[in-house]
């Protein structure tokens, strides 16, 4: 084997290590317990909200994110199967400028109907613990987690919900 062939097999080996030690990062790890606010302006903390109940928890960590986040919520809320389960939404926005965040919050009000913005939460801290609690590799990707109600995680995936939401269900049964 020649010396180029060897260095992409460390790469690929080194990648898909990566990718592994993220996932399983991602399923042993708790909820961080960030206090952020709601839409409807009231403070909330995710991991006392999803506290004692299945849940499934959707994170977008940019504006490429957020209209997959919307569909993810829409196709679990659509679900017959998972309508016992709570379902919340999170925005990052601690990279975010601060005079930017109420533009953003303002178009979120906007968008998100009054009947779910209490399950909705912007986060402007401790992004990089949340950033490692999904194993974000992308930001243009929405990051989601199924947990039961000790907070184990079931199941957990990023990107669009039309191709990944009949994983998520299977992961319930």
């Amino acid at each position: 084997m020649s010396l180029n062939s060897r260095r992409k097999l460390l790469s690929t080996c080194a990648a898909g290590l990566g990718l592994l030690f993220a996932s399983v990062v991602a399923r042993t790890q708790t909820l961080p317990a960030t206090q952020g606010e709601t839409l409807a302006g009231k403070p909330l903390v995710l991991a006392q909200a999803l506290q004692g109940h299945a849940g499934v928890l959707i994170a977008s960590f940019s504006k490429d994110a957020g209209s997959g986040a919307g569909a993810w919520a829409k196709a679990i809320r659509q679900d017959p199967a998972l309508a016992g389960v709570a379902v919340y939404q999170a925005a990052m926005l601690e990279r975010a400028p601060g005079f930017i965040r109420g533009i953003v919050r303002s178009g979120l009000r906007k968008q998100v109907p009054a009947a779910e913005q209490d399950h909705f939460v912007v986060l402007v801290q401790d992004e990089p613990l949340w950033r490692t609690y999904f194993g974000v590799g992308t930001d243009k990707d929405p990051y989601v987690v199924l947990l039961d109600a000790g907070g184990r995680v079931l199941w957990h995936g990023h990107g669009d919900a039309q191709n990944l939401e009949p994983r998520l269900k299977a992961a319930l049964h």
